[in-house]
């Protein structure tokens, strides 16, 4: 069998591969994002009129979101709803709570600290550090030069 060149390579993998719908993407994300954000301000009106203010209102907002996709993802909803939201669900606090719980569950037979707690931040872990370091170093920057 001969191998193939990288053009025929090409060709074969873009007529095996579907056409993606990238505009029902584009407005599904849309949709399900905007109904996050949604959720969002009508939790953030309960919590202000439950007598928090407003930052604290914000804080309990990002806690129950936080909750609510962690709860979803442990009953295994969460990626169905992924799968037609995209990026309305992925991008926002939500995706990253699933980020954090989804290898958390996959390997909980493994047990509470080896499999549940070291697993957990597999995916969330890298984004952390990244996300800190540059905080940190933009932090150091601002100081020193003053901007």
């Amino acid at each position: 069998m001969k191998t193939p060149t990288p053009q025929t390579y090409a060709q074969a993998v873009q007529a095996a591969s579907p056409p993606s719908p990238v505009v029902k993407d584009c407005v599904l994300a849309f949709l399900f994002g905007g109904f996050v954000c949604v959720v969002g301000q009508v939790l953030c009106n309960l919590y202000q009129n439950l007598g928090l203010e407003l930052p604290d209102a914000r804080i309990a907002v990002s806690v129950s979101l936080i909750l609510l996709s962690a709860t979803l993802t442990a009953l295994g909803w969460y990626d169905n709803i992924a799968k037609h939201a995209g990026a309305g669900v992925l991008v926002p606090i939500t995706g990253f709570a699933n980020s954090m719980v989804s290898p958390a569950m996959e390997f909980k037979s493994e047990g509470f600290i080896t499999g549940l707690g070291s697993k957990l931040f597999t995916v969330a872990g890298p984004v952390l550090v990244f996300g800190i370091t540059a905080s940190v170093v933009y932090g150091l920057i601002i100081f020193f030069f003053q901007i």
